[in-house]
C-alpha cells in the first residue's frame, strides 16, 4: 500500500511527543514492504527549536537511531497536493497542521472522486480545551477520524464533525523501547516529561518533587520548556535536571533508574478518561516498574495494580515508591507483567494492523459528508 503521512515532524521530538508513536507506525509497515511518505513542513516549530538549542547532531543521531527513516520537507505555500497524492492510496493527516491544509487535502479527495482514502489523526485534548479551534477544521470530504481514544472519538462524532470515527491509541515502538539489561544504576527514580504549559504543576509538586524530596531520593528529571521557577523547584527537592532527552536514549535512560512515575496533564486526567498519552506505553515496553497519578483506566488497556500502581494522593506514592524502591521481588514482578501486557496488545505492529483494517473499512463504505448523512436520515424517516 502506498501511504502518505502528514504530521509536525518525524525528524525532531523537542517538545513533540507525537514523534515517539509517528516513526513507530512508520517503520512497521515499511518493515512490511509498504511505501510510507512522511511529509513535515520546512523549519517546523519543533524542528527550529530543536536546532537553535543543538544545532544538527539530533538529527545526525535520529538517522543513526532510525536507518533509512526519513521525511519529505515541503513549504506550506507551495505544495503541490496533486502531485504529492497522485500515487497515494491512504492519506492520514494529523490534527498539528494547520486547518487550511487539512481542507486542501480533503478538496484533492473530492476532486480526485475518492480515488484515496483520507484519515483525520488526532492525538491531542484540542477537542475539549479548544473546540472553537478545532470546529474550523473542514473534514467534510475524510473518510474519519483516528481518535486516540474512545471518548474522544465519541466527541468527533457528537459534535458531528465527522460521520465516522475509529479508536486508534498510541503504542509502543517494541523494536526501540525495550529492556535493557546489565546497565549500572544511576539513581533511583526518572521521570521524562516536559514541564509544558502549567496543566500539572500542582501535581508535578504533589506526585513527584515532594515524595522524592521526602524520602530522599537520588532522581532525575528530563524534558524542556521548564520556567526558571520549575528548575529552582526541581534545586529545592534535591532533583537533578538534564534538559532535553532524544526519545530514542529514553530506553538506556530507563534502564539505569529502579522506577518511574507518571503524571497526565490535568485534560487528560479529568477530561478525557481512559487516555494514556504515549509515556506509559514506552515506559511498561522498557520494563522499568511504573507508578501513576490518579488516571482512570476506563478503556481497560492495562491491569492497574498488576501493571502499574496507582497513587491516588501524596502520601500513596510515597508508600508505592518506598515499596518498589526497598523490595527488589516486587518491583520485579511488577515491571514484568507491564511488559507483557505491552507484548501483547501495545505495540506498534498492533496498531498498524488496526490501522490496515481502518483503512479496508474505508476503502468498502467510502464516508459521506456529515450533512449527507444526516440529510439522508431526515429523508427515510418522511
Amino acid at each position: 500500500m502506498r501511504i502518505a503521512m502528514f504530521y509536525h515532524s518525524l525528524l525532531s521530538d523537542w517538545n513533540h511527543g507525537n514523534a515517539h508513536f509517528l516513526r513507530g507506525v512508520v517503520s512497521e509497515p515499511r518493515f512490511r514492504q509498504h511505501d510510507v511518505r512522511v511529509y513535515e513542513p520546512r523549519d517546523n516549530w519543533s524542528l527550529a527549536n530543536l536546532r537553535a538549542e543543538h544545532g544538527e547532531q539530533p538529527v545526525k543521531e535520529f538517522h543513526a537511531a532510525y536507518p533509512g527513516l526519513d521525511s519529505i520537507a515541503y513549504d506550506p505555500a507551495a505544495i503541490d497536493l496533486r502531485t504529492v497524492l497522485q500515487d497515494a492510496q491512504l492519506v492520514i493527516v494529523h490534527e498539528w497542521n494547520t486547518p487550511a491544509l487539512v481542507s486542501a487535502i480533503g478538496r484533492e479527495r473530492a476532486d480526485s472522486n475518492g480515488r484515496f482514502r483520507v484519515l483525520f489523526h488526532d492525538t491531542h485534548h484540542r477537542a475539549v480545551t479548544e473546540p472553537e479551534a478545532m470546529s474550523r477544521y473542514d473534514l467534510s470530504h475524510y473518510d474519519g477520524v483516528l481518535a486516540f481514544g474512545e471518548i474522544l472519538r465519541s466527541l468527533y462524532l457528537s459534535r458531528r464533525w465527522t460521520t465516522r470515527a475509529w479508536t486508534w491509541h498510541e503504542a509502543a515502538d517494541t523494536r526501540v523501547f525495550r529492556p535493557l539489561a546489565d546497565r549500572p544504576c544511576e539513581g533511583d527514580l526518572v521521570w521524562i516529561g516536559n514541564w509544558g504549559d502549567e496543566e500539572r504543576t500542582a501535581e508535578l509538586h504533589e506526585f513527584l518533587l515532594r515524595p522524592v524530596e521526602e524520602l530522599r531520593l537520588k532522581a532525575r528529571v528530563w524534558g524542556v520548556r521548564y520556567p526558571d521557577h520549575a528548575q529552582k523547584a526541581l534545586a529545592d527537592a534535591q532533583i537533578e535536571y538534564g534538559g532535553w532527552l532524544p526519545n530514542f536514549r529514553v530506553p538506556e535512560t530507563f534502564a539505569r533508574f529502579k522506577v518511574t512515575v507518571h503524571v497526565p496533564r490535568r485534560p487528560y486526567a479529568r477530561a478525557l478518561r481512559g487516555i494514556p498519552t504515549i509515556r506509559p506505553f514506552e515506559a511498561l515496553a522498557c520494563a522499568i516498574p511504573m507508578v501513576t497519578a490518579p488516571w482512570e483506566d476506563v478503556e481497560h488497556l492495562f491491569i492497574p495494580g498488576r501493571d502499574f500502581l496507582v497513587a491516588r494522593e501524596g502520601s500513596e506514592m510515597r508508600r508505592h515508591l518506598r515499596l518498589l524502591i526497598n523490595e527488589p521481588e516486587a518491583a520485579r514482578q511488577l515491571a514484568m507483567d507491564g511488559h507483557r501486557t505491552i507484548l501483547s496488545r501495545h505495540t506498534c505492529a498492533h496498531r498498524v494492523d488496526e490501522l490496515l483494517r481502518i483503512a479496508a473499512e474505508a476503502h468498502a463504505e467510502p464516508a459521506m459528508r456529515p450533512d449527507s448523512k444526516l440529510k439522508r436520515k431526515a429523508m427515510a424517516q418522511t
